[in-house]
């Protein structure tokens, strides 16, 4: 199953860990053959912004932080699911396994991964 996915990182320095996490999430979705976009919001602020046509057409959205994302109300309805970015880092699998369940899951469904 495709699995349409946008994404935000961010990590409390906003530096190496956000960046990581993005990274690896693209090589991740690549492999599952899945269409992503990442919004990073770094020391740099927000960058690669999600639009409010992006989130309309994303099957999920996964939230890999461990701060306040900045306009998180954007997400309220949608499917999402939330990790922390070291959780992600450490285990990623956790992620798409959450994410696939989501996917089937009715709108404004959100899971957190621990």
């Amino acid at each position: 199953m495709t699995i349409k996915l946008v994404a935000v990182t961010a990590c409390i320095s906003g530096v190496a860990h956000t960046y990581m996490a993005a990274e690896r999430l693209e090589k991740l979705c690549a492999q599952e053959k899945w269409p992503v976009k990442v919004e990073t919001q770094g020391a740099l602020g927000i960058e690669n912004s999600l639009t409010a046509d992006d989130l309309a057409q994303a099957d999920v959205v996964l939230l890999i932080s461990d701060i306040l994302l900045a306009e998180s109300e954007r997400f309220e309805h949608h499917r999402c699911v939330q990790i922390g970015i070291n959780t992600f880092l450490r285990t990623p699998e956790k992620a798409l396994s959450a994410v696939r369940k989501a996917a089937a899951s009715p709108q404004e469904t959100h899971i957190r991964v621990v």
